[in-house]
């Protein structure tokens, strides 16, 4: 079979109008006919009807869609590691990995394992971290890199360290050597970006209202965003100390000291399937147990 026949029905599909199938491939509007056509004569059933100037999948077309869906994945698939081989490649190792992580510790942990290891073809997905334990579960990822625990029962979970969350506040550009500003007034003049990170938000909040503080909050989602909106004056937040590094070294941030509220911290987690993992797994794990002893493992919250 022709794969380019089947990509053509995939976007028919969607799009179900073969004028925007033609466009979206960059092929004529009377192959994308041709195409359909002959997919059409080597099932011996009809996949679409015209209604009006569109089309739809008959019953037909929408049964044998996850089967040409299937077909076309397996088919990628098998472009992608004949070009990993060629390329030297003769492993591989699927890792799913939280942004706070991936921007934080990970270039040094990829470093040392791509020294060791020059020909595992390695596959990164930056997600969520709620996310990463569904992935790995269910094989998608080999192993994941996480800051929750996950509530997975086929999941192992392995602290690997704990982070300190820090109170950031953009850098005046003033003189270095005046004295701190109040933290508890920093919070109540300035709008408190909170939810940046999965895990300490509620408590914190809590600690802060019980003492009495009047706070005007603002969640974002996302730490990058979070450390824009501070540089640009819109807010300060309570931070991992492994996120901004960068900006307290660079002096953009200042880390103010908070007595009388004891700030939690944080922790890394690596996510290992129950079932047994690939040796390039194995030995990714065996790095991680060098660069951070000991891992010890950790119970699983009952909760994603």
């Amino acid at each position: 079979m022709d794969f380019r026949v089947l990509q053509t029905f995939m976007m028919a599909a969607q799009t179900e109008n073969f004028h925007q199938t033609a466009e979206a491939l960059y092929i004529a509007q009377p192959t994308v006919s041709q195409h359909i056509r002959q997919l059409e004569k080597e099932l011996g059933i009809d996949l679409f009807e015209r209604v009006g100037k569109r089309v739809r999948l008959t019953a037909a077309g929408k049964r044998y869609l996850p089967h040409a869906k299937g077909l076309l994945e397996q088919w990628h698939n098998g472009i992608e590691d004949l070009q990993a081989w060629r390329q030297g490649y003769r492993e591989k190792l699927q890792l799913a990995v939280s942004p706070i992580i991936a921007r934080a510790k990970f270039s040094h942990l990829l470093h040392r394992y791509t020294k060791l290891y020059p020909d595992v073809d390695i596959s990164i997905k930056i997600v969520d971290s709620v996310d990463i334990g569904p992935l790995v579960q269910s094989g998608q990822a080999d192993l994941g890199l996480t800051r929750i625990v996950p509530g997975e029962f086929q999941l192992t979970t392995f602290m690997l360290y704990e982070d300190p969350i820090v109170f950031a506040v953009p850098h005046s550009g003033g003189d270095m050597e005046a004295p701190l500003p109040d933290w508890e007034a920093e919070v109540q003049s300035n709008r408190l970006l909170t939810h940046n990170h999965p895990g300490y938000w509620d408590e914190l909040l809590l600690l802060l209202r019980q003492r009495g503080l009047f706070l005007r909050t603002m969640a974002v989602s996302q730490v990058d965003i979070t450390k824009r909106f501070i540089e640009d004056g819109l807010g300060v937040s309570f931070l991992p100390r492994s996120a901004v590094t960068r900006e307290l070294f660079e002096n953009r941030f200042i880390e103010l000291p908070t007595p009388g509220l004891q700030l939690p911290s944080v922790a890394s987690y690596l996510l290992v399937p129950k079932g047994g993992i690939s040796e390039p797994a194995q030995r990714f794990v065996e790095v991680l147990q060098v660069l951070y002893p000991p891992m010890h493992p950790v119970q699983n919250s009952g909760r994603s």
